[in-house]
């Protein structure tokens, strides 16, 4: 048996255990400073859960999800889709009715060698022998493989060309002001206005069973304004004297180019259906031919001449 002291000395001694009073249920720890709201925020995480929504919390449906969910939202987008369907091609409809938009495409169908060979046609048209129109099952090719075709691109681009070379005479003699250069539009466009009224009159009268349509007249009457341009330029470069030459040569130029145009398309016509070359009907178409082809210089001198001073 060993002395109460050896014992002491030999066996180190256990620390004293401090017993904690487990905190109930419903009570605060009287240490913590602010309140543990984790676990109630992981338990509400935890009831938004999906079971496919990897531990993300679900997102709320938006307004154009719901929307496009219902059935009777869906009924009427493809009602509207319908609805504009179908005023699309009642507009399409009117406006060919209105404006042939298919047949202008064929006459803006050019190309730069056709414009070139046009243009050379409209200035010495005497060297030219044949003037037939090519057609391929019963429709006229397009004009960038028949120069004889009409056209409205050269008519087009002559006439607003003819309008900024009106302009830039007017300003040469100080004269120029927009009002003065609307004007000049505005006549231009008028006088090829009447000019097209007055040969469908005359086509009406004479009773002329022809394929020559309205645009095909606006093409051929266009084509004065390629030589309006020529005699304005000059007549800026050189004077009178120019201007006089080569608006000159123009007119000539087209008299003849207009006369071998239309004769194909208005007699012909009348050989067609047997007519008398001498017959009164014939006459009346022959006259017809040579008046819309003498209104073109007159007019090219009309609308050109107080340009040039």
């Amino acid at each position: 048996m060993q002395p109460a002291g050896l014992a002491a000395a030999g066996t180190p001694r256990q620390p004293s255990k401090r017993r904690i009073p487990v905190s109930q249920p419903g009570m605060a720890d009287p240490h913590q400073l602010f309140d543990d709201t984790s676990s109630a925020q992981s338990q509400g995480y935890g009831a938004q859960r999906g079971p496919g929504s990897l531990g993300y919390p679900a997102a709320a449906a938006s307004p154009q999800a719901a929307f496009l969910a219902d059935p009777v939202s869906n009924m009427a987008m493809a009602y509207g889709s319908s609805l504009a369907a179908q005023g699309k091609e009642l507009v399409d409809k009117n406006i060919d009715r209105f404006i042939p938009v298919t047949k202008l495409k064929y006459y803006f169908a050019v190309d730069t060698l056709y414009v070139g060979k046009k243009l050379g046609l409209l200035f010495f048209p005497y060297l030219h022998q044949d003037w037939e129109v090519q057609y391929q099952q019963d429709t006229p090719v397009a004009p960038r493989f028949d120069i004889n075709a009409p056209d409205l691109y050269i008519p087009a681009m002559a006439f607003i060309t003819y309008v900024l070379v009106a302009g830039l005479a007017l300003g040469t003699q100080d004269r120029f002001s927009p009002d003065l250069l609307g004007l000049q539009a505005s006549s231009a466009l008028a006088w090829l206005t009447l000019e097209v009224l007055a040969i469908l009159l005359g086509l009406y009268l004479v009773t002329v069973n022809t394929d020559l349509t309205t645009i095909d007249l606006v093409a051929f009457l266009g084509y004065k304004y390629v030589g309006m341009i020529g005699g304005v330029l000059t007549g800026l470069l050189f004077g009178k004297t120019g201007y006089h030459l080569v608006l000159g040569w123009c007119c000539v130029s087209i008299f003849v180019f207009m006369i071998r145009t239309l004769r194909l398309k208005i007699l012909a016509e009348a050989a067609a259906e047997g007519v008398p070359v001498r017959g009164a009907r014939n006459q009346l178409r022959m006259y017809l031919t040579m008046a819309v082809a003498a209104a073109q210089p007159l007019l090219m001198y009309w609308l050109t001449f107080h340009l040039v001073r």
